[in-house]
């Protein structure tokens, strides 16, 4: 809605502009406003007389319909249902009032759009994401297959990786899933990277090797927090699944393995080169291992110091500033929930 304020300082500057010879059409048109609408404002003294459409749709619902619906909504047969369900049940009774859309906007009207029920809605508290500022705060892990020769046979890779340096910090190949070898490999991790109690938290899926209690109970025993995916959600674990598919994109990457042995030859080749070779994009493009141990600081100090010589000496192909060569500060893991372990608990799932 246009104020009166902007009205009378439009009709303004058109008035001189038609009095320096332009003709009034194009003057408003420069503004975007139609002629139309500035002989309006002129006529009716920059009040809006517009009424509007006077027609009645030939559609609308009586008044005494409206109520029959109203009622049939706010019925103890129907309190607890929406209108995708009243619409069904009522034709089963030979009655129609309405469509669904009839229904929910009603509903919408008469500010019935919400929880119709004596008992009290359903409270639903989204989870806090974790956030990683530095290195062996939150791991990462999950299991993916490995091909054999044999068809319908698989290795099993098992990795665990570090969200803030994005580096593999433990994996192992097997020919089987289980939960005491998933607890081989994370007292493994922490042996390689020294961790004390409480320091990380474990974030994986809900498979069953993740939530066995032989996995629970030596987390507990290490001091780990676990951490789980909500249910039948596929993109709470994005991290290790994003490791997993720059392993099976590598050109090298085999169509089978022979063997256990060659199965784990090739991994420890591949986490060799991602860990110190490969320059990720999510980390602003230095290698894992040098994230993980601070060097990336230096990296990024050198960097910017070769983009501000390069602009001094040819300061005419800089347009803007220089590219962003600042490490990344945060990793954020959202939406998904903590599971709080008591001691008795564990000790009672051991």
């Amino acid at each position: 809605m246009i104020s009166q304020k902007i009205k009378q300082t439009v009709l303004k500057l058109i008035l001189s502009a038609c009095k320096s010879g332009a003709r009034k059409n194009k003057a408003a048109k420069l503004l975007g406003l139609s002629l139309r609408t500035i002989q309006r404002w002129e006529r009716n003294g920059l009040s809006d007389n517009r009424k509007g459409s006077r027609a009645v749709p030939g559609n609308k619902l009586s008044e005494h319909e409206k109520a029959r619906i109203v009622s049939v909504l706010e019925s103890r047969e129907f309190t607890d249902s929406n209108p995708n369900q009243i619409v069904p049940k009522l034709a089963d009774q030979g009655i129609y009032l309405s469509s669904e859309a009839t229904m929910y906007r009603i509903l919408r009207e008469m500010k019935m759009n919400r929880h119709r029920q004596p008992s009290l809605p359903v409270k639903r508290h989204s989870p806090e994401p974790l956030t990683a500022k530095g290195p062996n705060q939150i791991w990462s892990w999950d299991i993916t297959y490995l091909p054999s020769i044999v068809r319908g046979r698989f290795f099993y890779l098992y990795m665990i990786m570090d969200l803030y340096s994005r580096k593999a910090v433990a994996c192992q190949v097997y020919e089987y899933e289980s939960g005491e070898l998933a607890a081989d490999l994370v007292t493994d991790a922490c042996i390689r990277e020294n961790i004390p109690r409480r320091q990380v938290t474990l974030h994986s899926d809900n498979g069953s090797p993740m939530k066995s209690v032989t996995m629970l109970a030596k987390l507990y025993d290490l001091g780990i927090i676990p951490s789980f995916s909500r249910p039948s959600v596929s993109n709470d674990n994005p991290y290790s699944e994003s490791l997993f598919r720059t392993m099976k994109y590598r050109p090298e990457y085999p169509e089978s393995f022979k063997n256990l042995y060659e199965a784990r030859q090739w991994t420890d080749r591949f986490v060799h080169w991602y860990n110190k070779e490969h320059l990720h994009s999510g980390i602003n493009f230095v290698t894992p291992e040098d994230r993980h141990i601070g060097r990336d600081i230096k990296i990024f100090k050198n960097r910017n110091n070769v983009y501000h010589k390069a602009r001094q000496k040819h300061p005419e192909r800089w347009a803007g500033k220089t590219r962003n060569w600042e490490p990344v500060t945060e990793v954020v893991l959202k939406r998904f929930k903590k599971i709080k372990q008591t001691p008795e608990k564990t000790r009672q799932a051991a």
